[in-house]
C-alpha cells in the first residue's frame, strides 16, 4: 500500500476551490459520514515506522524517512482540506540523537532542503509555519532556513502547521518551571499566581491550542515524551499502518473514530447525571 491523499472517492473534485488573493484554499466536501462540527480542530501525529517501512522493502532506513516526508506534505493538504485547522508533526525528538550520526545528518538535512523546496508552495497555500522544541542545538544553516520559513508565513491565515525538532516534553515541562520560578526569584511574579493558564505561557506551544486528536502509527502504544502537558485531554488513534502507509483512508478512519468519541473532559454526560 502507497500514501493516497488525494480526493477521497466519496468527495467531488470539483468543490475544491482556492482564494487567490490568499492562497487560502476553501474546505473541500468532507466524505458524506464526517460531520464537519465534528471534526478535530486541531491534529497532533507521532510518525513512527519510517525505518520498519523501509526495512521491509531492503531499503535503507533513510529512504523511510523521504517517503514519510511525503505522506506528511499529503496529510496537511488534507487537514487544510477537511477544515483541521492546526497540525502539530512529531519530527524530531530530544532522544533522536542517540541515533546513528548518518542518520542524524541525514534527517538535519532533509529537514533543510524540504523547508527550501516547500517554502513558495507553502506560501502559495496560505500555510503558516512554526517549530517547536530546542532549536538552538540544530545546524546554523537549519536554524537560518526554519527562522526564513517562520517568517515568511507568520501572517499567512491557513492550516497552522507546528513541527516539533529536537523536541522533548519534559524537557518543555522543566524549561518552563525554571522560566517561573526565576520570575518568582527576582520578584516579578508570586506564587499565588501561578496557574494553568500562567504555565501554558511559558511552553514551547504557548499560543497554540491543545490538540483535540494524536494519532500515533506502527502500533506502539506510547507518547514517548510528545506533549505531555497539552495531552491531558486529547482523544488517542493508535493504527498498526507505518508512517509512509498513512494515508487518506486511514485518516478517515481516524476521523470516524475521533467523532463516535464522547468528550467529557472529565464531567458527567447529562444523559448520565
Amino acid at each position: 500500500m502507497t500514501a493516497n491523499f488525494g480526493v477521497s472517492s466519496s468527495v467531488s473534485a470539483d468543490s475544491v476551490s482556492a482564494n487567490a488573493s490568499t492562497g487560502v484554499s476553501v474546505p473541500i466536501a468532507l466524505p458524506k459520514d464526517l460531520e464537519q462540527r465534528r471534526m478535530p480542530s486541531h491534529v497532533a501525529v507521532i510518525m513512527d515506522g519510517n525505518g520498519r517501512w523501509a526495512k521491509q522493502r531492503g531499503l535503507p532506513r533513510i529512504m523511510g524517512h523521504r517517503k514519510g516526508v511525503d505522506t506528511l506534505k499529503k496529510l496537511l493538504r488534507c487537514c487544510r482540506d477537511w477544515g483541521v485547522d492546526a497540525l502539530t508533526a512529531y519530527a524530531f525528538s530530544t532522544e533522536n540523537w542517540g541515533r546513528p550520526t548518518r542518520e542524524v545528518d541525514f534527517l538535519m538535512t532533509l529537514f533543510e532542503r524540504v523547508l527550501r523546496q516547500e517554502l513558495k508552495e507553502m506560501m502559495e497555500e496560505g500555510v503558516r509555519i512554526e517549530f517547536v522544541g530546542n532549536l538552538s542545538a540544530l545546524p546554523e544553516t537549519l536554524q537560518k532556513e526554519i527562522d526564513r520559513a517562520v517568517t515568511m508565513t507568520r501572517k499567512n491565515q491557513g492550516i497552522r502547521f507546528s513541527v516539533a525538532t529536537n523536541y522533548g516534553g519534559r524537557q518543555e515541562i522543566l524549561q518552563a518551571c525554571q522560566a517561573i520560578a526565576t520570575q518568582v526569584k527576582e520578584g516579578a511574579l508570586q506564587p499565588e499566581d501561578i496557574d494553568e493558564s500562567l504555565f501554558s505561557r511559558h511552553l514551547y506551544t504557548s499560543d497554540i491550542s491543545d490538540p483535540d486528536l494524536l494519532i500515533r502509527t506502527s502500533g506502539e502504544m506510547r507518547i514517548s515524551n510528545f506533549l505531555l502537558w497539552q495531552l491531558a485531554y486529547s482523544e488517542f488513534y493508535i493504527t498498526d499502518t507505518l508512517w509512509p502507509d498513512f494515508d487518506t483512508s486511514e485518516f478517515h478512519q481516524a476521523m470516524l473514530a475521533f467523532q463516535k468519541r464522547d468528550r467529557r473532559f472529565g464531567k458527567v454526560n447529562d444523559k448520565e447525571s
